[in-house]
C-alpha cells in the first residue's frame, strides 16, 4: 500500500516526538541502596503497662455488677488473669548514635512501664533490647530513648528540613500494622502543614504510605538523611501523612540528650490570626501578623505594655504572618532573652522591648495531686489551677474540672477528649468539683445514657457527647 508524502511527513513526525519524548522522560529512582544503607539503622519499639481491668454492664436490664461479679467467678477457668491487664503497643524509632541514643515519638512510650527495642527488623521480643526512656518533650511529641548494645550500632543523619523542597522524592521506613521494617516511597507534597495537634504544628506532608505502627520512623530524602520524623496521618484520607521537621526535632533531641530541661520563651497573651474581615475592620491592607486576644496580668507582654486588640508583626527580625508564627518564633527563644516586638496598634506601628518569661509545658503534672477517678467515663480529673490556665494559655477566670488522663478504651477516649481538656459544664450545668461532674454523671446521664460536656481546649469551646452506661 502506498503512502502519500503527506502520510509520510506525519509518521516521521509521530515518531520523532516519541523519541523526543522517551528521551526526555527522567527515569524513577532506585530506592534499593536506600532501603539497605538506611534500613538495618530503624528499629521497632513495643512497649508495655499495667491498667486496671475496665468491666462493663453487658445487656439491657442487667443488674449493676453482675457482669463484674461474673468474670471475677469463671476468669480462672478460661486462664484469663484478675487485677491489672497489660497493655501493649506498637511503634518505629531510628538510631541516631553508634552507642545507642534512638528517636521517637513521645505518644510511642508515654505512660509506659516497659519499653523494648528491637534492632533486628522483627517484632520478636526475644531479639529485644529494654530501653530507657531518656526524656520527652510532649509539646514537640518526641522521645528520646537509650540501650544498651554489646556493639557499635548503625545509624542515621538529620538532614536540613527546611533546603527539603516540595516534589523531591522521600521515603519513609518503620513498622506499620506490625508489619517490620517496611519501606515506602512518595515525595514531600507540602511544607508548614497545622493540623492542629498541638501548639508547634509545622509538620512535613508526604504522600509515601504512613499507617498506624510508622510512628517515630524515619522520612528519608535520597541522600539518605532524615528529614522529618512520621508522627501522623488522616485517617480518613490516602496519601495524607505527616512527618517533623528534622530542623525542629534535632534542636529538641540535642538538649534530651545534654540533659537539659527543654524551656521556652513565653509572652503571656492569648492570641488569633488576622482574617480579612478582621483586617478590613481595622483598615488594614493585608491579613498579617497575630491578633492579642488577652493580655496575662504581670507576665512579659503586660510589663513591655501590649495589650489586647494589637496586632504583633515582628519578633527580632522575624516577620510574624500568624498566631502559629509568632507561638513559634517565641518559643524558640530562651526564657530571659530582651527581644523587640513591633505590633500595630490603631493603625500605627510601635516597638517595645519584652524580657520574655518561661512558657510552661502543656502537659498538665499530677505530681502533689490526689487523683478522683470517674469510673463511668474513664478520666482522671480535678479542679482547674491558677498554674494550669498559665499553662493552658486560658483567661485568668476560667472555671472548670481539668482532664490528667483519658483511661484508654474509654467512653471518654472514644469521644475524642484528651489530657489537658477543661470540662466546663455537664448538660449546660457548670462544674467546678469533682463532686458536681459525679453527680451529674450519675443522675442524668445514667438515665439518659448520655452526657453532654462543655470542653474548653488551649481556648476554643466546644460540646463532646460521652456515653455512660445505664443501671
Amino acid at each position: 500500500m502506498k503512502r502519500t508524502l503527506r502520510q509520510t511527513a506525519f509518521l516521521m513526525a509521530a515518531l520523532a516526538l516519541t523519541v523526543s519524548v522517551a528521551v526526555a522522560a527522567p527515569a524513577l529512582p532506585d530506592f534499593v541502596p536506600l532501603a539497605k544503607s538506611a534500613g538495618p539503622a530503624v528499629v521497632n519499639i513495643s512497649t508495655e503497662r499495667e491498667v486496671a481491668p475496665r468491666m462493663r454492664n453487658g445487656f439491657p436490664g442487667m443488674p449493676p455488677g453482675m457482669m463484674e461479679r461474673f468474670f471475677e467467678e469463671f476468669a480462672p477457668f478460661w486462664g484469663q488473669p484478675q487485677g491489672p491487664r497489660k497493655q501493649t503497643s506498637l511503634g518505629s524509632g531510628f538510631i541516631i548514635s553508634s552507642d545507642g541514643y534512638i528517636v521517637t515519638n513521645n505518644h510511642v512510650v508515654e505512660g509506659a512501664d516497659k519499653v523494648f527495642v528491637n534492632l533486628e527488623g522483627n517484632s520478636d521480643r526475644a531479639h529485644s533490647l529494654e530501653a530507657s526512656v531518656v526524656g520527652t518533650d510532649s509539646e514537640t511529641d518526641l522521645a528520646l530513648l537509650k540501650v544498651d548494645a554489646k556493639r557499635a550500632l548503625p545509624v542515621l543523619r538529620f538532614g536540613d528540613s527546611d533546603a527539603a523542597e516540595v516534589g523531591e522524592w522521600v521515603v519513609a521506613i518503620g513498622n506499620p500494622f506490625g508489619l517490620s521494617n517496611s519501606v515506602t516511597a512518595g515525595i514531600l507534597s507540602a511544607k508548614e502543614r497545622d493540623i492542629h495537634s498541638g501548639p508547634f504544628d509545622n509538620f512535613l506532608q508526604t504522600d509515601a504510605s504512613i499507617n498506624p505502627g510508622n510512628s517515630g520512623g524515619p522520612l528519608i530524602n535520597m541522600a539518605g538523611e532524615v528529614i522529618g520524623i512520621n508522627t501522623a496521618i488522616v485517617a480518613s484520607g490516602q496519601g495524607i501523612g505527616f512527618a517533623i521537621p528534622s530542623n525542629l526535632a534535632s534542636r529538641i533531641v540535642d538538649e534530651l540528650k545534654s540533659g537539659k530541661r527543654i524551656s521556652r520563651g513565653w509572652l503571656g497573651v492569648t492570641i488569633q490570626d488576622v482574617d480579612e474581615n478582621t483586617a478590613r475592620a481595622l483598615g488594614l491592607k493585608d491579613s498579617q501578623g497575630a491578633l492579642i486576644g488577652s493580655v496575662m496580668p504581670d507576665e512579659p507582654a503586660a510589663r513591655a505594655g501590649l495589650k489586647a486588640g494589637d496586632i504583633i508583626v515582628r519578633v527580632g527580625r522575624t516577620d510574624i504572618r500568624n498566631s502559629a508564627e509568632l507561638l513559634r518564633s517565641v518559643a524558640d527563644l530562651k526564657p530571659g532573652t530582651d527581644v523587640k516586638v513591633t505590633a500595630l496598634r490603631n493603625g500605627k506601628e510601635f516597638s517595645t522591648t519584652v524580657r520574655l518569661g518561661e512558657r510552661a509545658s502543656q502537659h498538665i503534672s499530677q505530681s502533689g495531686v490526689q487523683e478522683e477517678g470517674n469510673a463511668s467515663l474513664g478520666l482522671t480529673i480535678r479542679p482547674l489551677t491558677r498554674d494550669d490556665m498559665r499553662s493552658l494559655q486560658l483567661p485568668a477566670n476560667t472555671e472548670g474540672l481539668v482532664i490528667l488522663s483519658v483511661e484508654p478504651g474509654s467512653p471518654a477516649q472514644e469521644a475524642g477528649l484528651r489530657s489537658g481538656d477543661v470540662i466546663q459544664s455537664a448538660n449546660l450545668n457548670p462544674v467546678t468539683s469533682v463532686d458536681e461532674l459525679a453527680s451529674i454523671v450519675r443522675k442524668e446521664g445514667r438515665e439518659r445514657g448520655a452526657v453532654m460536656l462543655q470542653v474548653n481546649r488551649r481556648g476554643e469551646s466546644f460540646f463532646v457527647t460521652v456515653p455512660v452506661d445505664k443501671d
